[in-house]
C-alpha cells in the first residue's frame, strides 16, 4: 500500500483524521494557498460538493488555520499558522 502526501495543515487536532478527510482538506488548502477564494469556488476546482467543501472550511477554521473575511460570499484564505509548511526532519536539500 502506498502513501498519499496529504497537506500538514490537513491533519486537525480537534477531529478524528480520515483518509477521505484528509484528501478534501488537502485538495482545498492547495486551492487557497494558490489565492483567496469562496467556497463555491474551491467546491469547483476541487469537484467536491459543496457541503463537504463548506464543512471542511468549518474544521480548519476551528483549528485555526483559516480566516473568513468580508460578507456573502464569504472569502476563505489561509491565516499566518496556515501558510507555514512542516518540514521532515532528516532529509537532505
Amino acid at each position: 500500500m502506498f502513501k498519499v502526501p496529504y497537506h500538514p495543515k490537513a491533519f486537525l487536532t480537534l477531529k478524528r483524521n480520515v483518509q477521505r478527510g484528509l484528501l478534501a482538506r488537502t485538495q482545498t488548502i492547495l486551492i487557497l494557498e494558490k489565492n483567496a477564494s469562496n467556497a463555491k469556488e474551491v467546491a469547483q476546482e476541487t469537484g467536491l460538493k459543496y457541503a463537504s467543501v463548506l464543512h471542511h472550511l468549518h474544521l480548519l477554521e476551528a483549528e485555526n488555520i483559516l480566516t473568513c473575511k468580508g460578507k456573502r460570499p464569504y472569502i476563505w484564505k489561509l491565516t499566518g499558522s496556515g501558510q507555514q509548511r512542516l518540514t521532515i526532519v532528516g532529509t537532505k536539500k
